[in-house]
């Protein structure tokens, strides 16, 4: 599996270099940069040194890849929150940035607004990467043969030059790289081969649609699908649990909040504060317990799942949504759930082929993954 990811990364970097069109992109619409950060080889080599260097970390221990391995769909399955530096443990389970290039925000709260943004945060999140600041960082860049070098190559900045910008610059370049369509849903939908999937995931590509109103959120468009709305839904996972401490949890953000507390630290760190979800970034009271619609594209490969990873299978995903967001053995009252959660009502053969149908969304690239169901 490790060299099967190692292949489609290095693919993936050869069709940059080239400007070629990939089959990886059946089923997905051409990746888009910033006008201020156009992709160039340069940039995605030097983005995948960064992504890769364990000496951006407190200890030295943690890289971006430790969250998002090359070898596990670029996640930690099967962890169920992720890990950081002396192996302290997060409160959120880490999403593939497989195909991240077309998210509108990141984060399962959203709070960073580009791949750009996004890069630098782990950095010095103290459960994460853990430095105090970015300065240790941009020393080792500044500094180290090879990266100078590079960033040259990249930027034609040298020494105190190099700043933050073209660090993330860099990383995003890379992770804009990382598509993979080309799924066998993708021949059967875009190429019209109608043995592509099996008659079990034909089934649950109809319950989908129908029954279960999966599209609603994981959208399928004429001559792409991206499996996510990229909006945010309270779906009953998480905040359930906390109901009767919202209005205490809330009103202490808010004040923390208006104080200037870090917002990545000050909700990340504490596991309760962390089911707000959306609402720690917009202060609106509709969005507490919301959080992004995830894409399902190689699924199969990234359990546990939900940003908390609180469900172990795609059988439990589905069954907590046929519950009307409750999972096994949950009483509780949601006052904040999503309008269009609401039970399903769906047979046990129409979860089975429901989960049939995701795991058809398995990139070919990855099919050689051990799926984790």
């Amino acid at each position: 599996m490790a060299n099967c990811m190692r292949i489609a990364v290095a693919a993936a970097l050869a069709l940059a270099a080239s400007g070629a069109v990939s089959a990886e992109l059946l089923g997905l619409p051409p990746v888009a940069a910033p006008v201020d950060n156009p992709q160039t080889p340069e940039k995605i080599e030097l983005g995948n040194k960064l992504f890769h260097d364990t000496r951006f970390s407190g200890d030295g221990t943690i890289s971006c890849a430790h969250c998002h391995a090359d070898d596990k769909a670029f996640t930690d399955s099967p962890l169920k929150t992720s890990n950081g530096i002396k192996q302290q443990t997060g409160t959120r389970n880490a999403p593939t940035i497989l195909n991240a290039a077309y998210f509108t925000t990141f984060f399962w709260d959203g709070r960073a607004s580009s791949l750009e943004d996004q890069s630098q945060f782990p950095i010095v999140n103290p459960i994460e990467m853990g430095l105090p600041s970015h300065e240790p960082l941009l020393q080792i860049v500044r500094t180290d043969p090879a990266y100078t070098e590079a960033f040259k190559k990249a930027f034609s900045k040298s020494g105190n030059d190099i700043t933050m910008e073209e660090v993330k610059k860099a990383i995003a370049s890379y992770e804009r790289t990382l598509v993979a369509g080309n799924s066998p849903f993708d021949h059967y939908y875009f190429k019209h081969e109608t043995n592509a999937i099996s008659d079990a995931a034909k089934r649950g590509f109809e319950v989908f649609l129908n029954q279960g109103r999966c599209v609603s959120c994981h959208t399928i468009e004429q001559d792409r699908a991206l499996f996510t709305d990229n909006r945010f839904h309270n779906i009953g996972v998480g905040v359930n649990r906390i109901q009767p401490d919202v209005p205490r949890l809330s009103a202490e953000f808010l004040k923390a909040k208006a104080a200037g507390v870090d917002v990545d630290k000050a909700v990340l760190q504490d596991a309760k504060t962390s089911e707000l979800g959306r609402f720690a970034v917009t202060t609106h009271f509709d969005e507490i317990g919301g959080f992004k619609t995830p894409t399902l594209r190689n699924i199969a490969l990234t359990a546990p799942y939900m940003h908390d990873g609180s469900l172990k299978t795609l059988k439990d995903v589905v069954k907590h949504y046929n519950d009307g967001g409750k999972s096994a053995g949950d009483p509780s009252v949601n006052d904040y759930l999503s309008g269009g959660i609401r039970p399903l009502n769906l047979t046990d053969q129409q979860q089975d082929d429901l989960v049939a149908f995701m795991e058809s969304l398995t990139s070919f690239a990855y099919v050689g993954a051990k799926t984790k169901q």
